[in-house]
Parts: structure tokens; C-alpha cells; sequence
């Protein structure tokens, strides 16, 4: 990625490294808890809420090139079971590690002597600008790889009825009588002839009735 065009030092997930400075094997160890940003994680499917406490622990490191950041992420992920669609949540934890380059280095960590046109090169690169980074990008990334792409509520969930659409799991022995597709043809005519019995008796009776009445 390109330089950021100008880093706001007030945004929770935005890091100086002033103090870390340019000499190289210097450390710095950072804690910090963040309200999550919005759409934090796999949308729609599970994710960290938006406000919601995510503690970050962070190691800097100085290197020739720029600032190497390794971290992990902590949040309570909320989702909703991919077989019976009951809300669920998760303790995520999320590892990540990122180099942040000086943009007045090149990739053996000297000074450049003069810019050059590398827009290409630098595209999916992170810089650092003025002593500040930020986080926010490799913390999205991480947090989607730590997640299930089809969360269950619980490994053996047996989902929902394909008929009536009941959870499972509450009711193992959940069925319903399987009818063979042939035989429920068969039915129906009968059914049919049946209703068409019972109409013919009820005319018979009828006109019976009209003939007794007639007779008297």
C-alpha cells in the first residue's frame, strides 16, 4: 500500500514510534484496548461487534528498513450457527505480524538517493509517515483469517428439519413418516374416489328421499 495521506494521532488504532526510534534491535512493548471499528470481521456471517472492547498487545521492533509490529488481537465474536441459525459467540484471539516501512528507505534499508517510480511495488506495502502507523488494516485481516468461515454454535449441531424446520439438537429424535412419491399418488386418487363415492350416496339419498315424499 501507498503512503497514508495523513494519519490522525487521536485514532485509537494509529501508533507512534517516535520513542521507538530509527536504531536498529530496539523494542517496545505496547498495550492498548480499542472500541472495534465497524465491520470487524466476516460480514455476515461473524464478526466483533462495533464498539466492542478489543485488547491489543503489541511488540515493536526497529529494523533497518522500517518497524516490525507483532501482535494479538482479543475480542468476543458474535455470529449466528451456519446449521440452526442460532445467534452464537466466540472468544477470537488473532496473531499478526506486519513490517511497516520507512518511505524514504528501500528494501535493504538505505536511504534512497532520489524517489523513484514505484507505485507498483509499494501497493501492498504499509509505511509509516511522520512516525505514525497504522494498525487498522493488518488488524482487519487478521481477525478474518482467526474466524470460522461457518461458525456452529456447537461442533455436533444437527441443525434444523428440513421439513418443519425444528432444531435438532433439542429433539434428536425429531421425524416425520416418509411417504414414497408413487404410493402418495396412489392416495390422492384414492382420496379422490372415495370423495366421489360419498357425493354419488349422498345424491342416491337425496332422490330417495324425494321419491318417498312423492309416494306418500
Amino acid at each position: 500500500m501507498a503512503p497514508n495521506a495523513r494519519l490522525d494521532h487521536r485514532n485509537p488504532l494509529v501508533f507512534d514510534t517516535h520513542e521507538l526510534g530509527r536504531r536498529p534491535g530496539a523494542l517496545q512493548r505496547l498495550t492498548r484496548e480499542i472500541d472495534a471499528p465497524k465491520d470487524l470481521g466476516i460480514q455476515g456471517v461473524i464478526g466483533v461487534p462495533e464498539g466492542a472492547p478489543v485488547e491489543l498487545e503489541l511488540r515493536l521492533e526497529s529494523v533497518m528498513e522500517g518497524v516490525l509490529v507483532t501482535g494479538t488481537a482479543r475480542a468476543q465474536a458474535k455470529g449466528e450457527c451456519v446449521r440452526c441459525l442460532e445467534p452464537l459467540e466466540l472468544a477470537l484471539e488473532a496473531d499478526f505480524q506486519e513490517m511497516f516501512s520507512y518511505p524514504d528507505a528501500d528494501d535493504r534499508g538505505r536511504v534512497k538517493a532520489e524517489p523513484a517510480d514505484d507505485a507498483e511495488e509499494d501497493e501492498d506495502r504499509l509505511f509509516i509517515e511522520d512516525g505514525l502507523f497504522d494498525l487498522e488494516p493488518v488488524l482487519r485481516d487478521a481477525v478474518v483469517l482467526a474466524l470460522p468461515m461457518q461458525p456452529v454454535c456447537q461442533d455436533d449441531c444437527l441443525g434444523l428439519c428440513s421439513e418443519c424446520g425444528a432444531r435438532l439438537t433439542d429433539d434428536p429424535d425429531h421425524h416425520h413418516d416418509a411417504v414414497d412419491i408413487r404410493w402418495a399418488a396412489l392416495q390422492g386418487l384414492a382420496g379422490s374416489l372415495e370423495d366421489g363415492e360419498k357425493d354419488e350416496m349422498s345424491g342416491a339419498d337425496a332422490e330417495a328421499g324425494v321419491d318417498e315424499k312423492q309416494e306418500k
